[in-house]
């Protein structure tokens, strides 16, 4: 694998990118897909977005889709070259939510809008003997969808790869 001068001079990204549900593997990804911009056109919530080197890319919070990624398959859809494919069994992507101190939580603060935004209420408030319960992540139940960005007022929410660095320095929540 060759590196771009791009990648090579560009500043070193933190995270990898996420890329739409459904997407192959990176290698197999930019290799099947031709940057046609389908996918983008057709997300009925905004989270596509053109990223590096012209592939999608999944953009959570600062303002991207609210709702988070709805998983309606239209991206998968219109996918010509099936770059974005559906396996039986496996899920859309393997993407989870990330508690950070930012959370009100952290400061005795009761605040419960992210469970609230959990359509698969994977993120549960244990209560707290003398104290405010803080939110934890059903770690199988959360799909990575990121609805709960969107309402949490101090943004003290991530999405993250379970294999990721930044969720190793917080944990599962």
């Amino acid at each position: 694998m060759s590196l771009s001068r791009r990648a090579f001079f560009g500043a070193a990204r933190a995270e990898p990118a996420f890329r739409p549900p459904w997407a192959l593997a990176e290698a197999a990804f930019q290799e099947a897909c031709t940057r046609c911009g389908e996918c983008l056109a057709v997300c009925p919530t905004g989270l596509l977005v053109k990223g590096g080197g012209g592939y999608p890319e999944a953009v959570f919070g600062a303002g991207q889709a609210p709702e988070g990624c709805t998983f309606c398959g239209e991206c998968r859809r219109v996918c010509r070259p099936q770059a974005l494919r559906e396996v039986a069994g496996q899920a859309p992507w393997v993407l989870q939510a990330v508690f950070s101190a930012a959370c009100l939580a952290e400061r005795s603060v009761v605040c419960r809008t992210c469970g609230e935004s959990c359509e698969t209420r994977a993120i549960h408030f244990p209560p707290a003997l003398g104290g405010v319960s803080r939110p934890r992540l059903d770690a199988a139940a959360c799909t990575g969808c990121g609805a709960c960005l969107a309402d949490c007022p101090t943004q003290a929410i991530r999405i993250a790869a379970p294999n990721s660095p930044s969720l190793a320095l917080r944990g599962a929540a």
